[in-house]
């Protein structure tokens, strides 16, 4: 550990009253990272065995379905310690709003300091206390319908997805950090085939069985940080962060033998079940974002390939031109 490092530690709010000297050792073996600006530490649905200390830089904190910052961490501050504490995943997303220096302190450690100094666990307690009074207060100064609002505006009621008033934020932010890390981006469109035909042989519970049916396909087969969206209609996008074209064809190709495979099908009783009947499939199309392209360029690039991929048959993959 480097001498402006231990100053740095001195200062975080875990050692706050406390002799450093004391808990030292213990922290000896721990690794320094850096996490460039733009790129994630936890995700949500994460698992997560650190517990991290700010010593430059700074984190924001996103809550699920949020597009805006819920908590700004800098210099002095820690997390990861919910997370790490009740065992439970990553409740939130955390990335680097800039080039962001973290020491890393894995959960065994984090017991032996806890256990080693009253002081430390009083801290810790301190700082979940302090976490939650803050939840408790946006909540109470945040107006209940203009979240709630905000919700609908964002999520399909019928898949529980986000959708299209969702996704132009969703993809600047994608773009940004790909544009930071240097990361290439894909967009991949699905759209069911001849769905207008299954609604019209089946009905429209039917019809709302199969959308239901093909976003959990989607969502299983996806990455956690994979971005899955309902477009509306019979249409889902995917935006696709550090994948070659290589890999997002075959993330596509992934995507469309799942929905293919026999679990989803639609059978005369009007529901998606397992027996000899017609199956579900998807085409897709996939487009690379350029630097500097905008949301409509690069969908109308996907749109392109996927009607190819229906014109060369269905149930098949085209990367754009």
């Amino acid at each position: 550990m480097t001498i402006p490092d231990r100053a740095l530690l001195e200062r975080n709010k875990l050692f706050r009253d406390i002799s450093f000297e004391s808990v030292e050792p213990i922290l000896k073996d721990c690794q320094v990272t850096t996490l460039k600006s733009g790129a994630t530490l936890l995700e949500v649905g994460q698992k997560n065995a650190s517990l991290y200390l700010v010593l430059e830089g700074e984190l924001r904190v996103y809550l699920h379905g949020q597009l805006t910052a819920h908590a700004v961490l800098g210099p002095g501050e820690c997390v990861g310690e919910l997370s790490l504490i009740d065992g439970e995943s990553a409740a939130a997303l955390v990335m680097a709003a800039r080039d962001t220096r973290l020491l890393v302190v894995p959960h065994e450690l984090v017991w032996t300091m806890v256990e080693h100094s009253n002081g430390i666990a009083r801290n810790l307690l301190g700082i979940l206390a302090g976490r939650i009074r803050n939840d408790n207060l946006l909540q109470v100064t945040t107006s209940v319908p203009s979240l709630e609002f905000e919700v609908s505006s964002n999520i399909d009621t019928l898949t529980g997805l986000h959708n299209k008033n969702w996704m132009g934020e969703a993809f600047r932010r994608m773009a940004l950090r790909g544009e930071h890390s240097g990361e290439p981006l894909f967009l991949l469109v699905a759209d069911i085939d001849r769905f207008r035909d299954l609604n019209a042989q089946y009905g429209r519970l039917a019809g709302d069985s199969i959308l239901k049916g093909v976003a959990r396909i989607l969502a299983i087969n996806l990455r956690p940080h994979d971005l899955l969206i309902y477009l509306g209609g019979d249409r889902f996008a995917v935006l696709l962060l550090g994948s070659s074209a290589e890999m997002a064809m075959n993330m596509a190709e992934r995507l469309r033998e799942a929905v293919a495979a026999p679990a989803l099908r639609i059978g005369a009783a009007g529901t998606p079940q397992a027996a000899p009947a017609q199956h579900v499939t998807v085409s897709l199309g996939v487009a690379a974002v350029r630097h500097g392209g905008t949301l409509d360029v690069v969908l109308a690039a996907a749109d392109a390939a996927l009607q190819s991929a229906k014109t060369e048959g269905r149930n098949r993959v085209k990367m754009a031109a």
